[in-house]
């Protein structure tokens, strides 16, 4: 009875033969043996991982970023791959790099982009199509009648030199300090230097320009000077803006041949798509950017029955209803003037710094600009009328009235004066002032939505490199 136990058992589970019986249990051990290693040897490798996981995951992000650097790499460039092409005006294609070859800038992504505004509160099209310039009173504000100093009132006798970095001439008259310090006291009526001082100052424009700048009622306007930027055309307004409202960009003799190069012509009727092209010659000032702050600052002598202006910087295009805009920043929140904070900087203090640190103006024309801004007791807050005390000027909308008007010949004096960096200038005229019960400082997001941002194209050549 043993034996035949003893044999059932190797049976029941395999072959009868007894050394297989035997065969199969050595290599179940042996499995069990080797199931038994790699537990152990995976328990090892746990506890290293364990142990220096931070070193792990720091190799795997560099070895991502190494890969996608090398990936981004062999992307071609948009603006030199020869495949990629545009459209010449005879229905041709030209490639990218036969445009910079000849000088001529490719399209910008950004170009003619008109997607829904995010922060600008626009009437619905329908509206817009109906919407018309209100009738105000000719003056709502402390300021009732704004005089300018011509050739006839004062002299360029007798240059103040204290203030040795001042491009005073004929076109600007020469504000003394007494002058300057006048004009921020507000009266009634006040008489204030604002440019055009001398029929023999410059800034020359046509008769014919005139005649049609001086029907404008509302206007938007641009300039590029000294052969600078591209003119882009306006995009994403109503067919009754088209009808009521003029388009004006200002163009100088060097601009008009680069244009020109670039095969950008104005036609017999004086326009160039939209845009009204208004040369200008016999420019005052050496400094490009000095003689862009004529059409940007003096829009109310340049287009004298104007109520309202919107300026755009040529680094931009306009992408919206200028009568919408109008409604949006002006009527609607009852105010008359409106620009966008800065971005980046709260405090002129501060935006001195990053002026002279990113070489925008020479340290030594900006310290003498603050010094006379600390004397005046301009104060280092970041907030003004519970806005941001820092502004961007590339957007500037505004009513034509005395008191805006006086806020502009006071801020191109400033610029004169000291240095063509706008930003640094307008919170200290503004607060000397002290006039403006409300200013429409709209954010950001706001100036985004109203144009399509291109950046500077060509730097604008001095004047002095021309002549």
């Amino acid at each position: 009875m043993y034996n035949n136990n003893s044999v059932s058992i190797p049976i029941s589970d395999h072959e009868s033969d007894e050394h297989g019986g035997v065969r199969v249990h050595t290599r179940r051990k042996r499995k069990i043996v080797i199931h038994r290693g790699n537990h152990d040897f995976r328990e090892k490798v746990l506890r290293k991982l364990l142990r220096h996981w931070i070193l792990i995951i720091i190799l795997l992000a560099s070895a991502l970023f190494v890969f996608e650097a090398f990936t981004i790499g062999r992307k071609p460039d948009s603006t030199v791959t020869s495949e990629l092409r545009t459209p010449n005006k005879n229905g041709g294609i030209k490639s990218i790099n036969s445009q910079l070859a000849l000088g001529k800038e490719p399209q910008h992504d950004n170009l003619n982009r008109l997607d829904p505004p995010r922060c600008l509160k626009l009437l619905p099209v329908e509206e817009l199509e109906h919407l018309d310039i209100p009738v105000t009173e000719e003056s709502n504000g402390p300021v009732n009648q704004v005089l300018y100093v011509s050739e006839g009132e004062s002299s360029l006798v007798g240059r103040n030199a204290t203030f040795s970095l001042a491009r005073f001439n004929l076109f600007t008259g020469n504000q003394t300090l007494e002058q300057r310090d006048t004009s921020f006291e507000i009266k009634e009526s006040m008489m204030v230097h604002c440019g055009f001082y001398s029929l023999n100052g410059g800034f020359k424009i046509s008769d014919e320009d005139k005649t049609y700048m001086h029907a404008c009622k509302v206007v938007v306007s641009t300039c590029a000077f000294g052969g600078g930027d591209d003119l882009y055309q306006p995009i994403g307004m109503s067919e009754a803006s088209l009808k009521k409202v003029c388009y004006v960009a200002f163009w100088d003799e060097i601009t008009l041949r680069a244009q020109e190069l670039a095969d950008h012509r104005i036609g017999e009727n004086g326009f160039i798509g939209k845009w009204r092209v208004v040369i200008v010659r016999d420019l005052p000032f050496v400094d490009q950017r000095l003689n862009g702050k004529i059409p940007k600052m003096l829009s109310h002598r340049l287009f004298p029955q104007a109520k309202f202006s919107i300026w755009v910087d040529s680094k931009s295009q306009f992408r919206r209803d200028p009568l919408g805009v109008l409604e949006a920043l002006l009527w609607h929140p009852h105010s008359v003037f409106a620009i966008s904070e800065h971005g980046a900087r709260s405090s002129v203090y501060d935006e001195a710094k990053a002026v002279v640190k990113k070489n925008k103006a020479k340290p030594e024309e900006v310290e003498v600009q603050l010094n006379q801004y600390r004397k005046d007791g301009l104060p280092e807050d970041k907030r003004f009328i519970g806005k941001k005390a820092l502004c961007e000027a590339s957007v500037i909308v505004r009513k034509h009235m005395p008191l805006t008007n006086l806020l502009m010949c006071l801020w191109f004096n400033e610029v004169v004066r000291f240095t063509s960096r706008d930003q640094l200038s307008f919170p200290y005229v503004l607060w000397r002032l002290n006039a403006f019960k409300y200013i429409n400082t709209f954010p950001v997001c706001t100036r985004k939505d109203l144009v399509n941002s291109m950046g500077h194209i060509r730097k604008a050549k001095p004047l002095q490199l021309q002549r």
